[in-house]
């Protein structure tokens, strides 16, 4: 999900932000957004100007996504231009920005997905496919500087097999098991995993990026508000291609 809208109300002591202009952020994370409403009262740290060239709905796609995407290639894994990254669930939230990021970054970005999802992740700039389905990746891929987890599971543990001497694994939907973190060490490897933060500095330069072109949000599905438990029961059962949003602005079929 994500939060959007149009500014109503500025506060006493607020400057930056006036009535009317269209803004977006993840707010209060890891505390309740209480965003799931028509109007939410947000602190002005935490938002910036929704970029111009997206739609609302489009732009409720990238905050949270996005700043877990960044944070985990530039302030956990340190990526560089010229690196290997292998990105997996590259069709999935964060996994299609993460995809992006890494590109505009210079990095050489291997993608693990379903195969009906190949065409679309080779068109957000993957340089390497890999059908999770038919192939092992890390039998059938050359070592890589960094992984970037969002599956979790035993996918942690294979992932270790492709990652080079000082690379790092970043996983996202989970802390890392011990087991799994003592054989990386082992084998000179990192580990990381955080909950991400907002970040209106970050979520800054992400905007700069969809404004140029060079990074695109998808959106899968849209809900009305009152369908919000539709919306997670599809996003639990896997497979959405992108992000959900929820739009408090139709109205339930």
């Amino acid at each position: 999900m994500g939060h959007l809208g149009v500014v109503e109300v500025v506060g006493n002591g607020v400057s930056g932000f006036q009535q009317g202009d269209s803004v977006y952020g993840m707010v209060r994370l890891p505390e309740p957004g209480n965003a799931y409403a028509e109007y939410t009262a947000v602190p002005a740290s935490q938002v910036v100007a929704k970029p111009p060239i997206l739609d609302h709905i489009h732009a409720a796609a990238v905050p949270m996504t996005g700043l877990t995407a960044w944070r985990a290639l530039v302030d956990e894994a340190g990526l560089q231009r010229g690196q290997r990254v292998l990105i997996h669930a590259a069709s999935g939230g964060v996994g299609h920005l993460a995809v992006q990021f890494a590109k505009a970054l210079g990095a050489h970005v291997v993608a693990t997905a379903s195969g009906s999802n190949r065409e679309y992740v080779n068109s957000l700039g993957a340089d390497e496919f890999v059908n999770y389905r038919e192939q092992r990746f890390e039998t059938s891929v050359a070592p890589v500087h960094a992984v970037i987890d969002t599956v979790g599971g035993k996918v942690q543990q294979r992932s270790l097999d492709v990652l080079t001497r000082a690379g790092v694994l970043v996983a996202l939907p989970a802390e890392v098991p011990d087991v799994v973190k003592a054989e990386a060490e082992r084998r000179g490897i990192r580990t990381r995993h955080f909950s991400v933060e907002p970040n209106s500095d970050t979520l800054t330069m992400i905007s700069r990026l969809v404004d140029d072109g060079r990074v695109r949000p998808t959106v899968s599905s849209v809900y009305p508000l009152a369908e919000a438990q539709a919306a997670h029961e599809e996003g639990r059962a896997g497979h959405v291609r992108g992000k959900l949003v929820l739009d408090a602005t139709t109205v339930a079929s």
